[in-house]
C-alpha cells in the first residue's frame, strides 16, 4: 500500500510513540489526523508536522468513549473521504504489585485497586476497541485498502508489578489473528490487522523512570543496551503498511528484550 496520498489515524497522537508515528507517516505523504485528549500535545505536533510539509488536523478525543472514537472517525472521513491506516497508540499505565506485605507481619498492607485495574483496562484495551472496531467499519464502508495496527508490549512474559497493563498487552497482540480470521470468513479483503510489539521505549514515560533503576535494571537485560527510539517504531510501521504480505501477526521490536524485571516497588 502506498502512503503517500493515504489517510492515517493515530491516536495518542500529541507524544510519545504516537508522535514519532504521525510525523513518519506525515513524512512520506499522508494525512495525518492526531488525536489525544492533550490539546496542547495535539498542537504542538499538528504545528510540527505542518513545518516540515506535512500536512495533519487535529480531534480531542477521549478513547474509553464511543461517541468521540465515532467522532474521530468521522472527522477524518469528513475531511478526507476515506481512512486507509490506524495506529491506536494511546495508553497509561497505573503500576502495583497485585499484593503488597507489610515487612514486619507479613500480612497484607496494600493490593491493586479496582480503579487501578480499570483504568488501564478502560484505555489500553477497551480504547484499542474501539478505535479499531470503527477504523474496520470506516474502512469496509468506504471500500479503502487499510492496515489496522495493534500495540502490544512484551506480551509474551509480562511484566512483574504490571498485571493490569501486562493484561492488557496480551490480548492486544491476539487481535491480529481473530479479526483476519473474522474478515476472511465475510470475504473483507481489503484490510490488514499487524501487532507491534515493542520492548523499552524512550517515550517521555519510560525516561521518566529512576535512572538508577533503569541503568541497573532495565538495560542490562536488553540486548542492544539501550531503550528503542519511538523513530525506530515508525519505521517498522512505515514498512509494514508497504508490505502487503505481513498480516496477522505481532511482530516485537525489543532490542533483544532477554528478561522482565518489577516495574512497581
Amino acid at each position: 500500500m502506498e502512503i503517500k496520498g493515504s489517510v492515517a489515524i493515530i491516536t495518542g497522537g500529541g507524544n510519545g510513540i504516537g508522535e514519532a508515528v504521525a510525523k513518519r507517516l506525515a513524512s512520506d505523504g499522508a494525512k495525518v489526523v492526531l488525536a489525544d485528549m492533550n490539546e496542547d500535545g495535539l498542537k504542538r505536533v499538528q504545528s510540527e508536522i505542518k513545518s516540515a510539509g506535512g500536512e495533519a488536523i487535529t480531534v480531542q478525543v477521549n478513547v474509553t468513549k464511543e461517541d468521540d472514537t465515532a467522532k474521530m472517525i468521522k472527522t477524518a472521513i469528513d475531511a478526507y473521504g476515506k481512512l486507509n491506516i490506524m495506529v491506536p497508540c494511546a495508553g497509561i499505565i497505573k503500576d502495583g504489585m497485585l499484593l503488597t506485605l507489610d515487612k514486619e507481619t507479613g500480612k497484607v498492607a496494600k493490593k491493586m485497586t479496582l480503579a487501578q485495574w480499570q483504568a488501564v483496562l478502560d484505555v489500553n484495551l477497551t480504547g484499542t476497541f474501539l478505535s479499531v472496531r470503527d477504523a474496520a467499519e470506516a474502512m469496509v464502508n468506504t471500500g479503502s485498502q487499510g492496515v489496522i495496527f495493534t500495540i502490544s508490549s512484551v506480551n509474551k512474559v509480562g511484566q512483574i508489578g504490571q498485571l493490569n497493563y501486562s493484561s492488557t498487552k496480551v490480548s492486544d497482540a491476539l487481535f491480529p489473528k481473530i479479526l483476519i480470521g473474522e474478515f476472511n470468513k465475510r470475504k473483507i479483503k481489503n484490510i490488514r490487522v499487524v501487532g507491534i510489539a515493542p520492548g523499552y521505549v524512550g517515550t517521555p514515560m519510560v525516561k521518566g523512570m529512576d535512572q538508577k533503576y533503569l541503568n541497573e535494571v532495565v538495560l542490562p537485560d536488553v540486548h542492544l543496551g539501550r531503550l528503542i527510539e519511538p523513530e525506530e517504531i515508525a519505521d517498522l510501521i512505515t514498512y509494514i503498511c508497504k508490505n502487503e504480505a505481513i498480516n496477522a501477526t505481532t511482530i516485537e521490536i525489543t532490542g533483544g528484550l532477554c528478561h522482565t524485571g518489577g516495574i512497581a516497588k
